[in-house]
């Protein structure tokens, strides 16, 4: 798997050309290419140019400044390494699933990446009636298909990193967290959040109140959707109330909610920073980077470009790749603006809990953790 710093150095915004690709999409259904493509499945190295690529997202769009975002722009680097073609549908909700995975199908592509656990069903149904189709699917291994190629994290790593960093930061004692829909692509971060403040309370005698999350209970704060950003801010703005001085929002676009909740807060008066999931949120949140202190990264672009490399050269397989912090599919971003407020000796302690992750010698337990 490709480093994660490989990932960084692309630049993580939607450019222009990609952004207007993405316009094309119907809101619904993804309209199939012009030309027929050749048959499904594994092409030579020496056709890419004939292989057809194709992306369906969930419901929070190509656009969604997290994992969606950083799935299309894993194929999209896929069609500029490999000489690949490439179509994507993009979905508005979930009734759109089944439609827009049909479109591809129909459209001939040889591979095509599903991007979140609530594609699961579609997912799997559309593999079993296409076994001649290859699918990729971020977020969900509970499909066991010849022809489906789970790509899950062990997000819980670096989720703890987070939360180990957010209570030795925090001013006001109280940090947060809270979720779009509780499913375990979601929760994962919140209990890899929750054991790093833990871990953080019980080495150095501290006292930070988590709000936002109960690990124990596997109950907490969630807005139901991805979509309702109204209701990020009001949750946030909930959580800032309280005394939260740090806030971690688990629910892709819903987050750019907490964002414009922070911007206002510190405008106010306030010292209150947020923490980004599976992007790095100062490369792709367009607003409030500098309230950002760091972000919990799944490098999804990497592992779909490599799973489309893979099946362009005929090798194809359905073992499950997991991300990690070991091989660089998890990590915590850099601090960038919030760098001169994390003491050197914090980031030396963040190195060595990450290598302490990496041999076992720190457990970071998740419900939800792939097994």
């Amino acid at each position: 798997m490709k480093n994660s710093l490989r990932k960084l150095s692309r630049g993580t915004g939607l450019s222009a050309a990609v952004l207007g690709v993405s316009a094309l999409v119907l809101s619904g259904c993804g309209a199939p290419p012009a030309e027929e493509a050749p048959a499904a499945g594994g092409a030579s190295a020496a056709a890419a140019t004939d292989y057809l690529g194709c992306i369906v997202s969930d419901s929070g769009g190509f656009d969604d400044r997290s994992f969606n975002q950083s799935s299309y722009e894993g194929l999209k680097q896929a069609e500029t390494d490999l000489g690949i073609q490439t179509n994507q549908a993009e979905s508005q909700a979930e009734t759109d699933f089944g439609p827009n995975v049909d479109s591809m199908v129909q459209g001939g592509c040889n591979l095509i990446v599903t991007v979140g656990f609530l594609l699961a069903d579609t997912t799997k149904e559309s593999a079993e009636a296409n076994p001649e189709t290859n699918f990729a699917i971020v977020d969900d291994n509970s499909i066991d298909l010849p022809n489906v190629k789970p790509i899950i994290y062990d997000t819980a790593q670096a989720a703890f990193l987070a939360g180990y960093a957010a209570a030795a930061t925090t001013e006001t004692g109280k940090v947060a967290t809270y979720g779009g829909i509780n499913i375990p692509t979601v929760t994962i971060f919140m209990d890899g959040f929750a054991e790093g403040v833990a871990y953080f309370n019980e080495e150095t005698g501290g006292d930070v109140e988590l709000l936002g999350w109960d690990k124990e209970s596997q109950n907490g704060t969630f807005v139901g959707n991805f979509e309702d950003q109204a209701a990020g801010k009001t949750n946030t703005q909930n959580f800032i109330n309280e005394g939260a001085d740090i806030i971690m929002p688990v629910a892709g676009p819903v987050g750019s909610g907490t964002l414009d909740a922070v911007v206002e807060a510190n405008e106010g008066g306030k010292d209150v920073k947020a923490i980004w999931v599976d992007s790095d949120g100062y490369e792709t949140a367009g607003k409030a980077e500098e309230f950002i202190l760091t972000s919990v990264m799944k490098l999804m672009g990497d592992a779909v470009e490599d799973v489309i490399s893979t099946d362009v050269e005929g090798n194809f397989d359905n073992t499950p790749y997991v991300g990690t912090l070991e091989n660089g599919g998890v990590a915590l971003a850099p601090f960038h603006d919030q760098e001169a407020n994390v003491p050197a000796d914090l980031q030396t302690t963040l190195d060595e809990l990450k290598e302490q992750i990496i041999s076992g010698d720190i457990s970071v337990d998740s419900a939800a953790s792939p097994q």
